[in-house]
């Protein structure tokens, strides 16, 4: 893992836990065939990818607050 992507991906995502869920369903996407939206350097692995994804502001998380509100997990 390039740590280096890993800090840019954070600044864009400071969240942890939802950098970390984006990043794994992301993987598995490419891994099942999906393309990904930056092109891959060789030998790159798909970790990179995602993360270079983010970094690049190619890849972003939204949060519904409205939901997670409605099932009591946030309060405005």
């Amino acid at each position: 893992m390039n740590f280096e992507l890993l800090d840019k991906a954070k600044a864009r995502i400071s969240s942890v836990p939802v950098l970390v869920n984006l990043c794994s369903l992301r993987v598995k996407q490419i891994n099942q065939g999906m393309r990904p939206l930056v092109k891959p350097m060789v030998g790159e692995e798909t970790i990179d990818v995602v993360l270079r994804e983010i970094a690049e502001g190619k890849l972003i998380a939204e949060v519904d607050f409205d939901t997670l509100e409605r099932k009591g997990l946030v309060r405005r």
